[in-house]
């Protein structure tokens, strides 16, 4: 893997936050930070959809003890939008 070398400057505080998660999880602080620019840009070999996004972000199936078709059927629909 060839690789490109960039140097940034990072408030101490943040700097402080990324030695300390390195350290935690065992990894290096470029690898954190290469990790973080991936999730950030999107992953190289294809970005993840709203979807899988939702769902990582645990929006999906958010409401216990609701119909499945919730989203879908508009008998669930009555009243939506009106003021009482």
């Amino acid at each position: 893997m060839s690789s490109h070398r960039i140097t940034i400057r990072i408030p101490e505080a943040l700097g402080q936050r990324l030695s300390s998660r390195s350290r935690t999880k065992g990894q290096t602080e470029s690898e954190l930070v290469r990790e973080a620019l991936e999730n950030y840009l999107g992953q190289a070999k294809g970005e993840r959809s709203a979807y899988e996004l939702a769902q990582e972000a645990g929006l999906i199936g958010g409401v216990k003890r609701a119909p499945k078709d919730l989203s879908t059927n508009r008998r669930h629909f009555g009243g939506f939008g009106k003021r009482k």
